[in-house]
């Protein structure tokens, strides 16, 4: 695609651009020597950027067929389930459909809402089984940014429902469960993901993370 396409991606000004190219400068010249290929970086970088935390360079962990993967089910149109809101406000939503992708999220919904209650349960949780009952994990970009249960529920969905998600973006914050859900990610066999290890987290990295893998989508895509 045309260099035209990425900067309608980025959405700025020419200040704005080269703002944040020299925020990527500083970010490259503390961080210093990393073990990350260039695409790989592209997605950590961003996340830092987006934080200002450079320990996440360090938390950041990526299955090495996520960016593939992930550009790949972009690219298709694939769905993007999101846990909350949060992530879905934050996304460039014309970039995504202009693939024809569309972001999911059933956290507010009165069924869902009414399931949790019944079956005392969370609303993070039964969004993801409504996401797999409606057919929308298979192939799709999972996002989560701010529910562990809604990854444990993932986790759950790939080892006993076969769900085949195309790259998991497990972000979650918190104190409970949070590490414990991103860990449980990392263990599945066969499924991509992004996690940031331990209780850092939160819809503004998922959020990075997306818009990485988007304007990687404008150049080869391909490399790790």
């Amino acid at each position: 695609m045309s260099n035209h396409t990425h900067n309608d991606m980025r959405q700025m000004t020419a200040l704005g651009r080269s703002i944040e190219d020299g925020s990527f400068a500083i970010i490259d010249a503390e961080v210093g020597a990393h073990d990350f290929p260039p695409a790989e970086w592209q997605v950590v970088r961003r996340v830092i950027h987006a934080t200002a935390d450079f320990e996440l360079a360090t938390l950041m962990r990526l299955h090495p067929d996520a960016i593939r993967s992930g550009v790949a089910a972009l690219r298709g149109g694939c769905p993007v389930v999101v846990d909350v809101k949060m992530i879905q406000v934050g996304l460039n939503e014309d970039r995504l459909s202009s693939y024809g992708c569309k972001i999911h999220g059933f956290i507010s919904d009165e069924d869902v809402i009414a399931s949790a209650k019944a079956a005392n349960s969370t609303r993070a949780i039964e969004a993801m089984r409504k996401a797999h009952r409606l057919g929308l994990i298979d192939g799709a970009i999972i996002a989560v940014g701010n529910a562990p249960t809604a990854l444990l529920e993932l986790v759950r969905l790939v080892r006993d429902e076969g769900a085949k998600p195309a790259l998991v973006v497990g972000v979650p914050v918190g104190f409970v469960s949070a590490a414990e859900s991103k860990e449980a990610v990392m263990g599945m066999h066969g499924i991509p993901y992004i996690v940031a290890r331990g209780r850092k987290g939160g819809s503004p990295i998922a959020v990075a993370i997306l818009h990485a893998l988007l304007l990687l989508t404008t150049t080869t895509g391909e490399a790790t």
